[in-house]
């Protein structure tokens, strides 16, 4: 089975996606790596962007995803556009998503230490984590 881990900053969704392999946790490379809302005033932008997050998932036949919970208040907390990225994604159509925290994916990583593929990118990073949490934890 193959999770989609998503991590939300600023205006962008950011995709890594992780299967559990015979050896383990693999990266399943994809060319998006993530996809942006342009401009989220406006209903056409945002449209669009469902309409490109729902061809993302189809295209790859993905049935689960993980996303990184943002703080809802605090010095760390998501903006605005971030949970409207967030709505957006858990609304799709025959696709479980679930939200898990940072701690659970910090826990995750230090108790499995699963390596951090070099075929990711930087700032995949904590959309892997989040993929291999979900995967983790069932």
């Amino acid at each position: 089975m193959t999770i989609c881990g998503i991590e939300i900053k600023g205006s962008e969704a950011i995709f890594a996606m992780a299967a559990q392999g015979a050896n383990g946790l693999e990266h399943r490379a994809n060319a998006t790596k993530k996809i942006a809302l342009d401009d989220d005033d406006e209903s056409v932008n945002v449209k669009a962007f469902a309409m490109q997050i729902a061809a993302f998932v189809k295209a790859n036949g993905i049935t689960r995803i993980a996303i990184k919970k943002r703080s809802k208040k605090g010095e760390f907390a998501g903006g605005p556009t971030t949970f409207k990225i967030e709505g957006i994604i858990q609304l799709l159509d025959d696709c479980e998503v679930q939200l898990l925290s940072p701690q659970t994916l910090n826990a995750q990583y230090k108790k499995h230490a699963f390596d951090l593929p070099a075929s990711l990118n930087k700032y995949q990073h904590e959309a892997y984590k989040a993929a291999c949490a979900a995967l983790l934890k069932g």
